[in-house]
């Protein structure tokens, strides 16, 4: 194999502009994976030559890149509210518009005291990136984070004992099949929403994850439906749940959360612009 310098390998980035929005991006994260350096360290030394087991390495991943298959499944990782999450194809790669759940939730309870005890219930947690960076923000919070998928519990653990968060709990469940009589101050999901017949579930990073946590029947509301309703049991009085849905899904969320008896119902837009997030309160009667 020829030898390859740091710029030599950026510039192949043009070789994924057809498949990837961020192709530069992508070379870069390879390229500090494979040197152990970080991104200042390319922009440093672009002349520096990697190795020939270097080059072998980036040469792999960049293929594997090139086929299609995310950047996080590549590297086994991705960062999600500053935190660096162990990612694999048992679960969803977590992704920038659901920080939206996290800002929302420490927006609501912005005017607690300090050290005030709340308790958080994140359904499908998967990675565990909503419960986890809420954690961060909230050390003394009681928080629970469920999945049905016995490999992403795990994953979830890895992550929580990696970032040492010891007020988390990772619990199997199908949605709240696990979970007794506790009921919390608020509850998060960000549960399959997409309809089976999507086309966009044979483009991009989707087409490796797993479709159990993407699909949905009824037009990809079953599972919200689902949640909105069996909730109600599980929230304190006056408690929040805050679901992501679909660009297209707001007003027919918003519907259900009023029909269940939710108050103040809103949904929230997402870094393009899109209805991403709908929140209600619990009400005094449903």
């Amino acid at each position: 194999m020829n030898t390859l310098s740091i710029a030599q390998c950026l510039q192949l980035a043009h070789e994924l502009e057809s498949l990837s929005d961020s192709a530069r991006l992508d070379i870069e994260l390879i390229l500090c994976h494979v040197l152990q350096k970080n991104r200042t360290y390319l922009f440093t030394w672009p002349d520096k030559t990697l190795s020939p087991e270097q080059a072998e390495m980036f040469q792999i991943f960049f293929n594997r890149r090139k086929s299609g298959e995310p950047i996080a499944h590549i590297l086994g990782k991705r960062e999600f509210w500053s935190l660096p999450l162990a990612v694999n194809n048992s679960t969803l790669i977590p992704r920038p518009d659901t920080e939206l759940l996290v800002e929302i939730v420490l927006e609501l309870f912005a005017g607690d005291v300090p050290q005030q005890t709340r308790s958080c219930l994140d359904l499908g947690a998967g990675t565990g990136a909503i419960v986890l960076a809420i954690a961060s923000e909230k050390p003394d919070w009681q928080l629970v984070g469920v999945d049905k998928s016995a490999d992403a519990v795990a994953l979830a653990e890895q992550n929580r004992d990696q970032l040492h968060f010891s007020h988390v709990q990772i619990k199997q469940s199908d949605w709240f099949s696990a979970i007794t009589a506790q009921q919390f101050d608020v509850i998060v999901s960000n549960p399959p929403y997409i309809d089976p017949q999507d086309p966009h579930l044979e483009q991009g990073d989707v087409r490796f994850e797993p479709r159990s946590a993407l699909i949905a029947d009824n037009k990809g509301l079953a599972d919200i439906e689902l949640i909105i309703q069996q909730s109600w049991n599980y929230l304190c009085e006056q408690a929040w749940l805050l679901l992501e849905h679909g660009y297209d899904q707001g007003q027919a969320v918003r519907e259900l959360f009023a029909a269940r008896g939710f108050v103040q119902v809103e949904t929230r837009t997402d870094l393009g612009g899109n209805e991403r997030v709908t929140l209600g309160r619990k009400g005094e009667s449903a």
